[in-house]
């Protein structure tokens, strides 16, 4: 779920939840990388056991990454997805599970969000396409000087769908990956892997939710697993939530902005293509050819652990003298349910709820104020009381005119303030700026620059441009109260030099009385009296409120459902809902993906299509025409970019789309007709996971039924497997559908099909922490720690995943050593980036004194001694130890049972109950620290 802003609101306002991930590089030798062992203790001090990748988030920045160049074909695009995984796997180390989803058939809700971004993509491409070729001429036409522009087939990110060729060509390469891996990285020796591909229905992310909700409902399930999911999506950070783990960590890209990019059609950098003039480009220094290119630098990675966000969450929805009994967990989902009012995948957000202006800490704070009244909870395992809920959105109704009016006065104060930035930097500006050795140079700053190749050149130069400077202004030149000249009498101002910039016209004027009747009529059409039109739209938001908390909590609750409406009511429109009804129809069925490309692509993707089903989409004659347009509006909305605004596009009609189709459906091949079913899981075991036998007996038999899945043998994982078509198998090659990379003659992986235990379609999952589920060590400095004296002790955060790891230190000889040997430019920057090395010049930390001064006290006074620098062994170098019939006392696990929050009973001891084999033993107990 794209929320705007959402996870810099999160990580801004509980900064503790973000911990940076530690990678072990590969060590290179006289040109060969040797890989990393992934089965040696994890770097960042925690094992996880579980590892769940949702890949459309790494399929998308492989297939078409914006910090480097394109992959040249679908093959290197392969390679790309297949070292992502590794980095990704070499990070989290998981021990038991890893779980690939991608993206499947959608529900119908999600498919309406689908399909307007891939219209808006299509439409940009074309018009950035338009727009450089016709940029690129103009500057030809004067002399501008542009490389050979490159000829090259566009590749057209719509075609990351199900049913597409390439998804079915990637299935099959990831396939072959896990088999490879299986075989020859050690640390996948124990792994069970389940691959989820894009023939299986259902988004990637809320496939995974599924699994972990099943497997938490069976009885062999270990309540201690430590999960750990990929991906990029706000949402994640929800449905984590939602699964009432207490052990669950989301790891993802480290959002840098304002990458530089060059520009498209120079490739120099500096400036984008509406902005490129054709000019040549200068040299810059003796390795000119590296001036232009890119940082050559990786993505980093973060971990961000949602127990500390449920330690913050705790503290802030704590409520005292309640009617009834605090129940944390059930204040998480009210909190998870008020998230989706500023926005989600399905419904848009209501207009008085924005991120960006604390619309999240204004519902808690009337939350906590209403729900005294309201008797109980909002939510309980995914299903809503919509009486309560009516409470708290008229109480958000009864603020909107304020919200709106100190929206447009905030706004009114950032153009001010933007305006007079822009004067101040106009008028503070030097009119020349001298280049090459003449040019200012930063303080400090010992690279010397480039030499005056023509000193007489240069100086002509220089002395044309100040006569220039000085001929601009003439004496009789009039000056504007800011020092800069004003126009000639008479001459009128031409736009572009105004400051200010032009505005989308907003018609709706929220601000303004009778903002009301003005947004139903512009964007709905209709009268603000005809209440009978406003219950409608108010009935279809409320039940898209409880789809969506149904889809986080139970899985989806209807296939066929969506919100037919491209707006949102005001929440003062939510009076009489509790009466409303919240069911949805039973039975329903996803869409065949073909007929999914069909709901989500614009015309120009029908190439992804069979031909016959292409037709449809252009032929004029078409019955479905109209779903398909060439052009279509986009409604800001009160929005500045258009990304940000509403895309009017029109609703698909399913029973329309279904009968133009019914005429097209004989004309599929038979490999059409594959790629248009729905298709399941498959699970990979290696030759010494303690499965692997058990399969290979399946296959022998040739027992076409369904069996269950020992759960003894599995870490506990339960399911029916059934034999697969187009299995894995021991001692069969595995062919690779890759050229570039070698096939596998000696093979000793097995896949299988696998299947999710089954429930009644009106099972309840409960939302609850497990019984004998361990609660992590509190992170968080709590809040009577100044009050309980503690023995004097200094409070010290926790950094990372270990709460004992010893602080580094370093020594006078080191510090010296630091201040000689880094260069200048690169040292810190601040006031001291250029201070004397220490001890340098007699003792560092004394400054020679004056008459009557009295000696400054050393600055680092709580140095260590020189002959305590040795530390204690890394873990990644000590030596594996077991002792017999103990369980590891691992870090991440270790409760300080004075500090738990939790009823005595509820937790129990970490071996779980089938007593699975434990993982790596932490040896961290011989580095802590005793404060």
């Amino acid at each position: 779920m794209g929320v705007p802003a959402f996870f810099r609101w999160l990580s801004r306002k509980y900064p503790s939840i973000i911990v940076s991930c530690v990678e072990e590089k590969a060590k290179e030798c006289n040109g060969v990388k040797a890989s990393v062992d992934t089965s040696k203790p994890n770097p960042n001090e925690v094992e996880f056991d579980n590892l769940y990748l949702d890949m459309n988030g790494i399929i998308h920045p492989c297939t078409h990454p914006e910090d480097k160049p394109a992959p040249k074909n679908e093959d290197e695009m392969m390679v790309a997805i297949f070292e992502y995984i590794d980095r990704i796997f070499n990070i989290v180390r998981p021990r038991r599970l890893l779980y690939m989803a991608i993206d499947g058939v959608a529900p119908r809700a999600k498919m309406n969000q689908q399909r307007s971004r891939r219209f808006r993509a299509s439409k940009e491409g074309m018009e950035a396409a338009e727009e450089k070729q016709k940029i690129r001429q103009e500057i030809l036409s004067k002399g501008g000087i542009l490389p050979p522009e490159e000829v090259k087939e566009r590749f057209d990110s719509n075609c990351i769908t199900p049913g597409t060729e390439f998804m079915d060509n990637l299935a099959k390469c990831l396939r072959y990956y896990i088999a490879d891996r299986l075989n020859s990285d050690p640390g996948w020796k124990n792994l069970t892997v389940i691959l989820s591909d894009a023939s299986a229905p259902g988004e990637g992310e809320h496939k995974i939710m599924d699994y972990i909700r099943r497997q938490r409902a069976q009885p062999n399930h270990d309540p201690n697993t430590h999960h750990c999911l990929c991906g990029a999506d706000a949402d994640l950070i929800m449905l984590g939530l939602a699964t009432h783990e207490p052990h669950f960590t989301i790891i993802r890209e480290e959002f840098k902005p304002n990458k530089p990019k060059p520009c498209a059609l120079c490739n120099q950098m500096g400036h984008e293509v509406k902005d490129c003039q054709g000019l040549p480009r200068e040299k810059q220094g003796k390795h000119d050819q590296f001036a232009d290119s890119l940082p050559a630098s990786e993505q980093e990675f973060i971990f961000i652990r949602l127990c500390v966000l449920r330690e913050y969450l705790e503290r802030e929805l704590t409520m005292a003298s309640l009617p009834f009994t605090f129940d944390f967990e059930r204040s998480v989902d009210d909190w998870v349910f008020m998230c989706f009012f500023v926005g989600n995948d399905f419904l848009p957000h209501l207009p008085s709820l924005e991120i960006r202006e604390g619309a999240i800490d204004r519902l808690v704070n009337i939350y906590k104020n209403v729900v005294h009244k309201t008797g109980g909870y909002l939510t309980e395992s995914g299903f809503v009381n919509l009486q309560r809920v009516q409470m708290i959105m008229l109480a958000v109704g009864e603020v909107e005119d304020s919200i709106f009016k100190k929206r447009k006065d905030d706004d009114d104060n950032f153009k001010r303030r933007q305006k007079e930035k822009r004067k101040r930097m106009k008028r503070d500006h030097p009119a020349f700026i001298p280049g090459g050795q003449f040019s200012p140079q930063a303080l400090g700053n010992r690279s010397s620059p480039q030499a005056v190749s023509n000193p007489r050149q240069t100086a002509f130069e220089m002395r044309m441009h100040d006569r220039q400077n000085s001929t601009t202004m003439s004496p009789n030149t009039s000056l504007n109260s800011d020092g800069s000249p004003s126009p000639a009498r008479g001459i009128k101002r031409k736009s572009e030099d105004s400051d200010s910039e032009p505005e989308p016209e907003d018609n709706i004027r929220l601000w303004e009385s009778g903002w009301k009747q003005r947004y139903y009529k512009n964007k709905f059409d209709v009268d603000a009296s005809d209440e009978k039109f406003r219950r409608k739209v108010v009935q279809s938001y409320v039940e898209g409120l409880c789809w969506v908390l149904r889809y986080y909590y139970q899985g989806c609750a209807s296939w066929n459902w969506y919100y037919p409406f491209h707006y949102a009511p005001f929440a003062s429109d939510f009076e009489g809902i509790a009466d409303m009804p919240s069911d949805f129809e039973k039975g329903s069925k996803p869409f065949k993906p073909l007929e999914q490309l069909m709901g989500v692509f614009p015309a120009a993707s029908g190439n992804f299509l069979p031909p016959t089903w292409r037709k449809l989409m252009t032929d004029p004659e078409s019955s479905i025409i109209d779903f398909y347009p060439e052009d279509f509006a986009i409604d800001l909305n009160g929005k500045k970019y258009a990304w940000q605004g509403v895309a009017l596009l029109p609703f698909v009609d399913e029973r329309r789309l279904r009968a133009a189709l019914e005429e097209v459906y004989p004309d599929l091949t038979p490999e059409e007709n594959r790629r248009n079913s729905l298709g399941g899981d498959v699970l990979f075991v290696g030759k010494h996971h303690p499965l692997c036998d058990f399969i290979v007996e399946q296959y022998k038999s040739k027992n076409t039924e369904p069996v269950d899945m020992p759960p003894e043998l599995c870490y506990g994982i339960q399911g029916k497997l059934t034999l697969n078509e187009n299995a894995v198998l021991p001692d069969k090659t595995v062919e690779s559908p890759v050229p570039m990379l070698r096939d596998l003659t000696q093979n000793s992986a097995v896949s299988i099909s696998f299947k999710d235990p089954q429930f009644d379609e009106d099972f309840i999952f409960k939302a609850t922490v497990l019984p004998g589920a361990k609660k992590p060590p509190p992170v968080l400095k709590p809040g009577d720690w100044e009050k309980t004296n503690n023995d004097g002790r200094p409070w010290r955060p926790q950094l990372g995943f270990n709460r004992d790891r010893k602080p580094v230190h370093l020594d006078q000889s080191a510090f010296r050593t630091l201040g000689h040997a880094m260069p200048r430019e690169r040292g810190m920057p601040g006031m001291y980036a250029n201070a004397v090395p220490l001890g340098a010049y007699g003792n560092p930390y004394t400054r020679p004194l004056m008459s009557g001064q009295q000696q400054i006290p050393k600055l680092l006074s709580n140095l260590r001694p020189q002959e305590s620098w040795r530390g204690p062994t890394p873990l990644f170098q000590q030596a594996p130890q077991r002792s017999a019939g103990a369980a590891p006392l691992l870090a991440w696990n270790r409760m300080l049972p004075a500090q738990s929050q939790y009823p005595p009973g509820q937790y129990q001891g970490l071996g779980g109950p089938m007593n699975y084999p434990q993982r790596p033993e932490d040896r961290m107990d011989r580095g802590r620290q005793v404060w």
